[in-house]
C-alpha cells in the first residue's frame, strides 16, 4: 500500500480496459465517486462507534458496506444494474432535509458511472475496498491519493483552476491565523486545498465536543465544477467535517448579482486562488456594477471579495500579475475601490515558477482587511532558493523557501539588492499617482537592466574567449579521434 501512485495507476489501468470510459476526465469521476463513498463508509463506521444514536443518510441497500465490501459479492450485469438502475437514483433522491443525505445527493446530482464491464467494475470496487481510511496510514494515503488525482488533472485544459502548491495554501493560512468560530471562505475552493489547511490549523484549539461542530459550520467553500467540487467535500470528511458546508453552484460564484449579497453571507477570512488566465462567459459581467464590468476571472474575483469580507474581515489570495499592472477602464476602478474600501497591507511578488506546470503565469499573493483605506502598501519580492533555477512538479514549492518572508513580516524594512528594490513601501498616494499601477518591486527584465559599455565590452571578451576554447576542444578531440596532428 506504500505506492500511492502505483495504485492510481492499476485502477486507471483496469478503467482503460472498460469501453465505456473514455479519457483521462471520466476515469477521474468515475474514480471520484467511488471513493467518496468509501470514505463516507468508513467515516460512518466512525460515526457509530462514537454516536449510539446515529442514523445513515443511506438506505441499507445503498451503503458501501453492504454491496461493494464482499470482494466476491455481485459483478458482471448483476452489479452494473445495481449501480445504474438502483445506486444512482437511490443517491439523487435522497431527502434533503438532512444535510448529510442533501450533500450526497449534491455530490451525486452531475455524477455518471461510466464504466460498461461489471467485471471490471468490480476490479475497481475491490482494489479501492483494500483502504480502511479510518487508519492512521491509510488515512494519511488518501493525501497522496488526493495529490495524485491532483497531478492528473494537469492532462485536463482546465488544469490551472484546480491546484495550489501546498506550501503556497500553508504559507497564506498562517499568515491569516484563522481562530475558531471565525467564519472562512473559499469562494472558488476547487479541491479543498486551501479549507484543508485551515481545518489543520485549526484543529488543535479544539477543546470539547461542540467545537467540531462550530469548526463545521465556519468552513465554507463554493466550486462551480462537478469534479473539483466532490473532491472537495471528499477531503473535508476525511479531516472530519461531517456535512460539510461547501456548494456547488453549476453557474459559479460570479453568476449572484453583487447587490444581492447581505450581511449574512459576509465572512471573517477569505483564502482563494480565484481561476486567473481566462475570462467568463458572456452575461457573468452583468452581476456586477457598470463601473467595474470585466469579463477577467480574477479581476470579477477580487470585486466580489471585497463585498463579502466583513468589517475589518481579512484575506489573503492570489492573483496574476495582470491584475497588478492592468490599466484603464474597470481594471484601473477595482484596484481603485480595492485600496480605497480595505486595507491592502502587503503584496508578495512570487517566484515565476510556483506554479509550474500548470501555468507559466506569473503570480502574486494579496493580503488585505476591511479596516478602512489604505494608508501604505509593502511590496516584498520573494526570489528563487539558492541553487534552484525553477519549481517544478516534481521538486514544487516547499513551505520552508517562505522563511525570508517570515522573518521580514514582522520587521518591515526596505531593501535593495542590486540597485533594484525587493522590499520597499509606498503610499495611498504614491499608488494613485501611478494610476494604481501595483507592479512594484518585481523580477528586473533584461530592458531594465543597463550596464555600462565597459562591463558589456568585458562581458562580451569573456564569452568570446570561453567560445574560442570550447571550439579549440571540441576541434582536438576530432582531429584525435581522425589521427590528424
Amino acid at each position: 500500500m506504500s505506492n500511492v501512485s502505483q495504485i492510481v495507476k492499476s485502477i486507471q489501468k483496469i478503467m482503460r480496459k472498460d469501453p465505456g470510459v473514455d479519457g483521462d476526465a471520466q476515469r477521474l469521476g468515475q474514480l471520484t465517486w467511488m471513493l467518496f463513498l468509501k470514505i463516507f463508509s468508513d467515516r460512518e463506521k466512525q460515526n457509530i462507534l462514537i454516536n449510539d444514536n446515529y442514523r445513515s443518510p443511506i438506505p441499507d441497500n445503498l451503503q458501501w458496506s453492504v454491496w461493494a465490501e464482499n470482494d466476491e459479492g455481485i459483478t458482471g450485469e448483476e452489479l452494473l444494474d445495481f449501480v445504474n438502475k438502483d445506486l444512482f437514483p437511490g443517491l439523487k433522491a435522497l431527502d434533503v432535509s438532512d444535510p448529510n443525505a442533501a450533500m450526497i445527493r449534491s455530490v451525486f446530482d452531475d455524477m455518471h458511472n461510466y464504466m460498461k464491464s461489471g467485471q471490471l467494475l468490480r476490479q475497481v470496487i475491490n482494489k479501492i475496498d483494500e483502504i480502511d481510511f479510518n487508519k492512521g496510514t491509510d488515512k494519511h494515503l488518501f493525501g497522496d491519493i488526493y495529490e495524485q488525482l491532483l497531478k492528473d488533472l494537469q492532462n485536463n485544459k482546465h488544469s490551472g483552476e484546480f491546484y495550489t502548491p501546498r506550501a503556497v495554501t500553508q504559507f497564506m493560512v498562517e499568515m491569516m491565523a484563522p481562530k475558531l468560530g471565525e467564519k472562512i471562505l473559499d469562494p472558488a475552493c476547487g479541491t479543498g486545498g486551501f479549507l484543508a489547511c485551515a481545518v489543520n490549523y485549526l484543529t488543535p484549539q479544539l477543546k470539547i465536543g461542540k467545537d467540531f461542530d462550530t469548526l463545521r459550520e465556519c468552513i465554507i467553500g463554493w466550486e462551480k465544477k462537478q469534479l473539483p467540487y466532490v473532491l472537495c467535500t471528499t477531503n473535508m470528511i476525511l479531516h472530519g467535517i461531517d456535512a460539510p458546508n461547501i456548494k456547488h453552484f453549476i453557474n459559479g460564484s460570479l453568476a449572484r448579482p453583487l447587490n444581492d449579497y447581505s450581511e449574512r453571507d459576509k465572512v471573517d477570512i477569505i483564502l482563494t486562488n480565484p481561476p486567473f488566465g481566462g475570462e467568463e462567459e458572456d452575461g457573468i459581467e452583468a452581476s456586477f456594477p457598470a463601473h467595474v464590468r470585466t469579463k477577467e476571472t480574477a479581476d470579477l474575483f477580487l470585486v466580489l471579495i471585497i463585498k463579502l469580507l466583513k468589517e475589518s474581515g481579512r484575506c489573503a489570495m492570489v492573483l496574476p500579475d495582470g491584475a497588478l499592472f492592468g490599466e484603464g477602464g474597470a481594471k484601473t476602478r477595482i484596484k481603485e475601490e480595492l485600496l480605497t474600501k480595505c486595507n491592502l497591507h502587503t503584496v508578495i511578488r512570487l517566484p515565476k515558477t510556483v506554479f509550474a506546470p500548470y501555468t507559466p503565469i506569473s503570480t502574486n499573493i494579496l493580503f488585505f482587511d476591511k479596516s478602512g483605506q489604505t494608508k501604505e502598501t509593502w511590496f516584498y519580492r520573494l526570489d528563487m532558493p539558492s541553487g534552484v533555477k525553477a519549481f517544478n512538479k516534481t521538486k514544487p514549492m516547499q513551505l520552508g523557501h517562505f522563511d525570508p518572508v517570515r522573518e521580514w513580516w514582522n520587521n518591515r524594512q526596505e531593501i535593495q539588492e542590486d540597485g533594484f528594490d525587493k522590499a520597499k513601501k509606498y503610499t495611498f498616494e504614491e499608488l494613485k499617482e501611478r494610476n494604481f499601477n501595483l507592479d512594484l518591486c518585481g523580477y528586473p527584465t533584461v530592458e531594465n537592466i543597463v550596464l555600462d559599455p565597459k562591463e558589456l565590452f568585458e562581458q562580451f571578451e569573456n564569452k568570446k574567449a570561453a567560445l574560442e576554447n570550447e571550439m579549440s576542444e571540441v576541434i582536438g578531440q576530432i582531429k584525435t579521434i581522425l589521427g590528424i596532428n
